[in-house]
């Protein structure tokens, strides 16, 4: 597995403990979205994409997928990383007009945590 740098320090396979960003970071982006949803579409990315419908954060996210897929086609690390975080962004901004956060998500990973894909997918009601 290849590495990239971030601010001096080494990712991927070459983690250290002080690295590690926690859960925080998305919690505090979410709390920021929650926060802007509602204000003025002329002083805020997220209200103005709140302002403009359910369609068009979907269409973001769409759009953004689309540029991680074609920055991992590359192989640029730098690239893959930030074009994942603008998509994990406006996924954020998704869960949010449903009234979810980051610790919805992560509680699904939670109790997916040592399941194998194969069963865990077998598991759900069609």
């Amino acid at each position: 597995m290849g590495h990239y740098r971030a601010r001096g320090r080494e990712s991927a396979g070459n983690l250290r403990v002080e690295d590690v960003i926690d859960a925080n970071v998305l919690r505090r982006l979410a709390e920021v979205i929650d926060s802007r949803k509602h204000g003025d579409p002329g002083n805020s990315y997220v209200a103005s994409l709140f302002a403009k419908g359910h369609d068009a954060v979907l269409k973001k996210i769409g759009e953004e997928a689309a540029e991680t897929l074609l920055a991992a086609k590359d192989g640029d690390k730098l690239h893959i990383v930030r074009e994942t975080a603008d998509l994990w962004f406006h996924c954020l901004v998704m869960l949010a007009w449903h009234g979810l956060g980051p610790d919805d998500v992560l509680a699904e990973l939670r109790r997916r945590e040592g399941i194998s894909g194969i069963n865990e997918k077998s598991s759900r009601p069609e």
